[in-house]
């Protein structure tokens, strides 16, 4: 039985998708975690501060604590933002 040229380009298209699936989706990833991040040299394997999802936490909480400062202030427009720039900013 022959294929027309437009069902073997669709024959072919979806054999090249499932070669793409086959492959890890975090391939690239992998190969960098392999050279190694300046993360991972900064802090010791085991230190809770390395982890990312810890820094994502402090960071939201803090600029949560501002924004609740910011409406406590009734700040509002440029004054609002400015207020959470310094806010965020400071340690």
């Amino acid at each position: 039985m022959r294929f027309s040229t437009g069902a073997t380009a669709v024959l072919t298209l979806l054999a090249a998708a499932a070669v793409f699936a086959a492959a890890p989706a975090g391939a690239a990833q992998a190969a960098e975690m392999a050279e190694g991040s300046p993360a991972a040299d900064e802090a010791p394997a085991g230190s809770s501060t390395a982890s990312p999802t810890g820094d994502a936490a402090a960071k939201h909480a803090k600029r949560t604590a501002c924004l609740k400062a910011a409406k406590a202030k009734k700040l509002v427009g440029a004054d609002r933002a400015s207020f959470l720039k310094n806010c965020i900013a400071s340690a």
